[in-house]
């Protein structure tokens, strides 16, 4: 078995070469429009609690975990309730990325300690770091051999600690962060400490990456989406750095990525953002009884919502969130739908803006 060898961080040469420069400032630019705009949402676990579904759908998708917006949106983690096997394995995800929000926000770290907690989350386990010999990455396509990781689980320590290292300690480098953000998640996919949940874990980084450097408030930015849309490319770049040393191409497409990904979720905040003002006019036009914030911030947080749902976030009889309910779909503000023995209300409005967005 040939090992790839893989060097400790930071890497040598010239990094910031004049294109990465450009390009990094363009998306640092959009970054900073992504973390305003996303202030402007009165009740931000809005945007954590949809987009983070978003982006937990996209990145399990690129591991060929596939699920649709239903039964990602009629399953609820809080009450273990999934529709299918994959829409759970998505809100785990989404719950991990939300875990590692908290302790972003608690220690202002992101150590192998967190990484280790993230990874449990999406995988329900706690196998840490590889032990055993045998990991192989193949080709999607043909099942050829394209990398193998260090296999000895001392050298994978020794890897994840440099690499704690080198979020953690800006004298190790002086870098921009998002170059560094791009450099980060090659070293961890390269290292692929995990029996399973590398990529998934990988990409929660490269969000709780932003968010200790502060360029981001939430864990909002949909990266995954723009990966999924380039997959192959993703991973020829990744394993290119590997045979060639030469890091501006994958740099390059991390830092595309970043802008093009705060452009869209810029427009979707945007949609969302008119979609509740005009909801929060048609309430109070046409049933000003019923209105008010929590209200709409329960329609906008959860796009099927539930009766119980409505109870709790509003500390409301079962009766009265039933005519709630009713009211509002009469008005043509949300749809019912039966799920076996449950009813869903859905937000037609911020179900099409989620799965449809004009960017």
């Amino acid at each position: 078995m040939n090992i790839d060898y893989i060097n400790f961080l930071p890497p040598s040469g010239n990094i910031e070469t004049k294109l990465v420069l450009k390009k990094a400032a363009e998306a640092h630019r959009y970054l900073a429009e992504l973390k305003g705009i996303a202030n402007t949402i009165p009740n931000q676990n809005i945007l954590i609690d949809t987009l983070s579904l978003q982006e937990a759908k996209e990145s399990s998708a690129i591991e060929n975990i596939v699920s649709t917006f239903d039964d990602i949106y009629q399953s609820n983690a809080v009450e273990n309730i999934y529709i299918s096997s994959s829409a759970k394995e998505v809100h785990a995800y989404s719950k991990a990325l939300k875990v590692g929000f908290e302790l972003i926000k608690k220690n202002g770290l992101l150590t192998t300690s967190h990484i280790l907690e993230i990874q449990s989350h999406i995988e329900n386990n706690n196998a840490g770091f590889r032990k055993l010999p045998g990991t192989i990455l193949l080709n999607e396509t043909t099942g050829e051999s394209v990398y193998t990781p260090p296999q000895d689980y001392e050298t994978i320590v020794k890897l994840m600690s440099n690499l704690q290292d080198y979020i953690n300690d800006d004298e190790l480098s002086d870098v921009d962060p998002l170059i560094k953000m791009a450099i980060i998640h090659h070293q961890f996919e390269s290292i692929h400490p995990f029996y399973d949940g590398n990529g998934r874990t990988g990409r929660i980084i490269n969000i709780l990456y932003l968010i200790k450097n502060d360029l981001l408030s939430l864990p909002i930015l949909y990266l995954s989406r723009y990966i999924v849309q380039h997959k192959a490319l993703y991973y020829h770049l990744l394993q290119d750095v590997r045979n060639t040393k030469n890091w501006e191409p994958w740099i390059l497409f991390m830092l595309q990525a970043v802008a093009n990904t705060s452009i869209n979720t810029i427009g979707i905040i945007k949609e969302i953002s008119q979609s509740m003002h005009q909801y929060k006019s048609v309430i109070r036009e046409k049933t000003p009884k019923i209105y008010s914030q929590d209200l709409l911030n329960n329609l906008f947080r959860y796009p099927y919502t539930k009766i119980d749902y409505l109870m709790k976030d509003l500390e409301i009889s079962r009766n009265t969130a039933i005519r709630y309910l009713e009211q509002l779909e009469k008005v043509d503000l949300i749809g019912k739908k039966k799920v076996g023995r449950d009813n869903y209300f859905v937000n037609k409005s911020l179900i099409h803006i989620l799965i449809n967005p004009k960017s």
